[in-house]
């Protein structure tokens, strides 16, 4: 089987392309489309268990992709502190293909919108990416109805 991880290279060079054809326009209609059509598997876990689905997803992804993360779970937060992000060190490391200047920027286009239509309120930071450092920090607002805080029959 191939890894995802054999895809990097490719994934920035058509970043890249999409940028030098059409502006960043184009790469971040191209992010939204993935967000909107491709992460069904994130949406169903979001849906069911919210902010502990999205724990679930990542832990899997993250775990899949190796590198080194922290994953927290609080009640009404859950944050992902990657501290080496395979994705980033094989682009700006390996010397294969010189990396997509805003290669990094894909994750705030494909997990934030997202997460934001079932309520939630996102940051995400990208602190290095040549040395593939970000923090995504999700939080349920206080009183806000997301899939783990529904709507009380009394708030109807």
């Amino acid at each position: 089987m191939i890894s995802c991880t054999e895809f990097i290279w490719v994934y920035s060079e058509l970043f890249r392309y999409l940028d030098e054809r059409g502006g960043k326009d184009e790469v971040f209609a191209f992010w939204k489309g993935i967000s909107d059509n491709f992460l069904g598997n994130l949406r169903e876990y979001i849906r069911t268990e919210g902010l502990k689905g999205m724990h679930k997803y990542w832990t899997h992804t993250l775990g899949e992709e190796g590198g080194r993360s922290i994953l927290t779970l609080y009640d009404d937060t859950f944050i992902i502190d990657m501290h080496d992000c395979p994705s980033a060190r094989l682009v700006h490391q390996s010397g294969r293909v010189a990396p997509y200047e805003s290669y990094c920027e894909h994750c705030r286009h494909l997990y934030p919108p997202l997460i934001r239509e079932y309520g939630y309120e996102v940051d995400y930071d990208v602190i290095s990416c040549e040395k593939g450092r970000c923090r995504m920090t999700v939080k349920r607002p206080p009183g806000a109805v997301t899939p783990d805080a529904p709507a009380r029959a009394s708030d109807s």
